[in-house]
């Protein structure tokens, strides 16, 4: 297998990192020690290659890493406010520890897809 690095393969780690951490306070609330162990070591596990992909990475794919990131975060916002409404839609209220947890996922979906949209074609 020959992969190659690029920013955007990093903005996704970056996003499940986050995605993860995200996690974390409802499975602490719930009380779920073991899924929150599981968590916190797969968090660690792409920590660590997300490490290891920043340093393969050439300089010049690091320069377009703060617009990737920028675009990460904006989605991750967005990917709240649609949970959020949907929560206020469905449930009448917002249940701020789901609201944290889907909303960062849904966030991480958004850039994905919109990452896949933007990349050329290949032939």
């Amino acid at each position: 297998m020959n992969a190659s690095t690029t920013p955007e393969r990093f903005s996704v780690m970056t996003g499940l990192i986050l995605v993860m951490l995200a996690s974390l306070p409802r499975y602490a609330l719930e009380g779920h020690e073991t899924r929150l162990t599981l968590v916190l070591m797969a968090t660690g596990v792409v920590a660590v290659a997300a490490g290891f992909h920043w340093r393969m990475l050439a300089s010049s794919a690091r320069l377009q890493l703060p617009g990737l990131i920028k675009r990460l975060l904006v989605c991750l916002l967005g990917g709240g406010l649609i949970i959020a409404v949907w929560q206020g839609i469905s449930l009448g209220g917002v249940d701020a520890i789901l609201l944290l947890s889907h909303g960062a996922a849904l966030g991480l979906l958004i850039h994905v897809v919109s990452l896949l949209w933007r990349r050329p074609a290949t032939d």
